[in-house]
């Protein structure tokens, strides 16, 4: 037995009255909002993530603030001793002791030139040699097993080879950190271009657009978050693997500060290092997002929000 009768357009339940569910209901609401003019704007949703960057910047200053709290909180009130964990005021007044000196610079400085290059001469090898094998079917049998092996092998593990090979100058501590930002851009590269839809790439190719053209033009651009991404990674792993090339064999930087610090029991500029070592590597993270955004307006893209 039917429960509903029809009213015009509009079906209706005989106990409730209500409209019922189906493709007639959907007409009562576009209906109701006829002629009645643009709808209100809509309010951003409960609990939805703020968009301004002054507002991302403080919120992102929240948990700092908490965790310096924190580190005043243990160092005073007799849970650390001193010389365990020095109040920040400690680590400050270690920071201008080496600024008065003219030392700080000198580690900064140099640590950040050896993590540049590295950086800039890993990420450019992982970009040719990940675009290679992600292409090539062939390259991805004979060189795709080797090099996966080869990403698995501590950074340490390389030190002592390349002071023998090398020496313990300047091109060591650079070619450490050029293999630790190697293999991330590799691996994200190799594995992005083996995903490119085949149709776009056929398209390219009726219009001419072959070779490093093709490359450039079509291929790179669809795989460039996956660049980015690889590119955020190699850095992180540039600065892991310059402590590793400062812990030995070195006489400034900030991986030296660090071994000299614990030699000398001075944990005060210990944490020092490890504050700065965190700041610059947010900085230089700031600068892949710079590029990241300049690649989108080169390539036509919209910045992520």
């Amino acid at each position: 037995m039917s429960t509903h009768s029809t009213s015009g357009n509009t079906t209706l339940d005989e106990v409730t009255g209500e409209p019922l569910g189906g493709a007639n209901a959907s007409t009562v609401p576009a209906a109701e909002h006829e002629g009645s003019g643009p709808l209100p704007p809509r309010r951003r949703r409960a609990g939805s993530v703020p968009r301004t960057r002054l507002t991302v910047a403080l919120l992102g200053l929240v948990l700092p603030v908490l965790l310096l709290l924190v580190w005043h909180l243990l160092s005073t009130n007799g849970f650390y001793s001193p010389v365990q964990l020095p109040q920040p005021s400690a680590v400050l007044g270690a920071g201008w002791e080496l600024l008065r000196s003219g030392d700080l610079w000198v580690h900064v400085g140099i640590s950040t030139q050896r993590v540049v290059v590295g950086f800039m001469l890993g990420s450019a090898l992982g970009l040719a040699v990940g675009a290679l094998v992600g292409l090539s079917p062939w390259a991805r049998i004979l060189a795709g097993p080797t090099v996966g092996a080869l990403r698995a092998v501590p950074s340490l593990a390389w030190v002592p080879l390349l002071l023998l090979w090398i020496g313990i100058g300047e091109n060591s501590k650079v070619t450490l950190v050029a293999i630790g930002a190697f293999f991330p851009v590799y691996t994200t590269v190799s594995a992005a271009l083996q995903h490119v839809d085949g149709q776009i790439v056929e398209a390219a190719r009726s219009f001419g657009i072959r070779g490093v053209r093709l490359f450039t033009t079509v291929q790179l651009p669809a795989v460039l978050p996956a660049v980015i991404s690889g590119l955020r990674l190699a850095l992180a792993q540039a600065w892991l693997f310059l402590v590793a090339a400062e812990l030995l064999g070195s006489s400034m930087g900030l991986g030296f500060l660090l071994t000299d610090s614990q030699n000398n029991g001075r944990t005060d500029r210990l944490l020092l290092a490890i504050v700065l070592l965190a700041v610059l590597g947010k900085l230089t993270d700031a600068l892949i997002g710079v590029f990241e955004r300049w690649t989108q307006h080169r390539w036509g893209s919209a910045p992520a929000t």
